[in-house]
């Protein structure tokens, strides 16, 4: 057996034992079931990962490029994973947007709504919720036993999302609809949905009043997680190690450089006005504005085409699968923001951006043009696209594993910049907006090493320096120099302090591009062509930085 043969069984034995990663990975069979998120859950899981890490040490050696670069893989992936159980990363598992608590509720986004089928294994779900919501507060209760709770921050975000999903506006409520216009329902059908979606809603509630009841009473105040674990979760985040101190001292020169590249922009769209001033006009001039969620919605799907249509066989070879991405409406209490889910094994699901638009009647668009390129084409949806056709040469653990935050994130902001060099922002308020996002992730280094670390805010700089970090800092440096509006710059204070380590992987993977392909001009001088560039770092599919590194520079 080779590694890719040992990769297929990795998938198939882990989607069994994880079924909601089985769905959000388009492996078939396993939509009508649920994760055993119990303690009891958590030793099966653990002896399939040291069986296959023992399979594949037993491998014989082997020379093949595509082999070598399948099982540093598949070994990355079992030690993160095992990693994840020996700390009991599993037992404090809740946060306000990566955590079990959403993907329970956003499992249903991709499953399928076309077939009874589909609908049959909708309906199971919802109506045996209880049990993975069961599972997943006896995981919790068992680390509470142990003295191990998350900060009462990411309790209470919780509590605000579980409200929204148990009550009225729930995304659950919108089901029966969703049904009636598949085209497949059936009065029996029907009726079976709608006392599902009743329990679901009494699940979510259930859970989250035990959450309120119990857990946060014994949350802990500190937000901080300290030294090791962070650099434990920035590695884990990264696929590399990273110097903390270096990196914070990084991210404060980010932010004075990109300041200065603001003010510059802001000048030319209204001159003698501050950025703030700017950034107001921006957020407030209806005319800058799209009137509705619908035509904001339409305006991201027209930038997705032209994108794809521009980029096509210039500076991207754009396989046919890859060059539709859906563009939709996230589910009433959803994080704020964008984000993206990638399209199944095989293609049989569509990339999709979603929107979180909160309550917005009107939607900006100055920094939404950046995002767009960021989560859609050529960020996310290029590079997980193209990791799931390249069956030839990565292995299927390779194509549909959850990967490293720093490449990801990394080339989709890289081609935010990248897009500004190819002239894809045609007013100065999109290149402000896409500056404002190029602060916002610097902002967010420097935010997430010194809370996490809490280190001071160093002398010399204009923003309260010698300071410690506060959340409240957090929230006004997000408002003041990012641009962020208060409800959102909360928001994302809220995300970084409940998910250590991620803030910081955009702005440090989109480095390392930078750097590679900085590297890759001075070695090839008249040679260098950035589409051969692009091709090695989506090739290599989604890895640590630090085999980024070696892969390009190899290629």
């Amino acid at each position: 057996m080779d590694a890719f043969l040992l990769s297929d069984e990795i998938v198939e034995s882990l989607a069994a034992l994880r079924p909601m990663t089985a769905t959000y990975q388009g492996v078939a069979g396993h939509d009508a079931e649920w994760d055993d998120l119990s303690p009891e859950g958590a030793p099966r899981v653990i002896d399939a990962l040291t069986s296959f890490r023992a399979r594949l040490a037993a491998l014989p050696p082997s020379t093949e490029r595509w082999e070598l670069l399948a099982r540093s893989i598949a070994r990355d992936y079992l030690d993160l994973e095992l990693e994840r159980y020996e700390h009991g990363d599993h037992l404090v598992d809740l946060n306000n947007i990566a955590s079990s608590f959403q993907a329970i509720r956003m499992v249903f986004d991709v499953m399928n709504t076309s077939s009874v089928e589909g609908w049959n294994d909708i309906v199971t779900r919802l109506a045996t919720i209880d049990r993975v919501c069961d599972g997943y507060r006896r995981a919790l209760a068992a680390g509470l036993a142990l003295g191990r709770t998350v900060a009462r921050r990411q309790v209470l975000a919780c509590i605000e999302q579980g409200r929204v999903h148990g009550g009225e506006r729930s995304y659950f409520r919108t089901m029966p609809g969703a049904l009636e216009r598949s085209g497949v329902s059936t009065p029996e059908l029907a009726s079976r949905l709608s006392e599902a979606v009743e329990h679901a809603c009494k699940s979510y509630g259930a859970l989250t009043d035990w959450l309120e009841s119990d857990y946060l009473p014994s949350a802990r105040e500190k937000d901080a997680v300290g030294h090791e674990r962070y650099l434990r979760m920035a590695r884990r985040f990264l696929g590399m190690q990273i110097d903390a101190a270096d990196t914070y001292a990084w991210g404060w020169e980010q932010v004075r450089e990109i300041g200065e590249s603001m003010r510059k922009v802001a000048a030319e769209i209204r001159p003698g006005a501050s950025v703030a001033e700017v950034i107001e006009l921006l957020r407030t001039d209806p005319e800058r504005c799209a009137p509705s969620a619908d035509a904001f919605l339409s305006l991201m799907r027209e930038r997705q085409e032209k994108a794809v249509a521009a980029l096509s066989g210039t500076h991207f070879d754009i396989p046919d699968p890859v060059r539709r991405v859906d563009v939709k409406l996230a589910p009433p209490g959803s994080t704020l923001g964008a984000y993206y889910i990638p399209p199944s094994d095989g293609f049989g699901r569509n990339g999709t951006v979603w929107y979180a638009l909160g309550d917005k009647q009107r939607v900006p668009l100055f920094d939404e043009i950046s995002v767009a390129y960021h989560e859609g084409f050529p960020g996310h949806h290029l590079q997980c696209g193209i990791q799931v056709w390249l069956t030839d040469r990565l292995s299927r653990l390779h194509r549909v594993g959850e990967g490293y935050s720093g490449y990801a994130e990394g080339w989709a902001l890289y081609t935010e910049r990248l897009m500004h060099e190819l002239g894809f922002y045609e007013k100065p308020d999109y290149v402000l907006g896409m500056l404002a996002c190029q602060m916002m992730r610097a902002c967010r280094v420097v935010i997430d090493i010194g809370c996490h670390l809490e280190l001071p805010i160093p002398e010399g700089q204009s923003f309260h320096p010698g300071e410690r970090w506060s959340f409240d800092l957090g929230v006004e440096m997000m408002t003041n120099l990012a641009g962020l509006d208060l409800d959102n710059a909360r928001s994302e204070m809220t995300r970084y302090l409940g998910w250590p380590g991620q803030a910081i992987s955009y702005k440090v993977g989109e480095r390392v591009i930078f750097e590679l392909r900085d590297e890759a001009k001075r070695r090839e001088g008249a040679a260098f062509d950035l589409k051969r560039f692009h091709a090695r770092v989506l090739g290599s599919g989604p890895v640590g930085l630090a085999s980024l590194r070696d892969i390009v520079v190899a290629s």
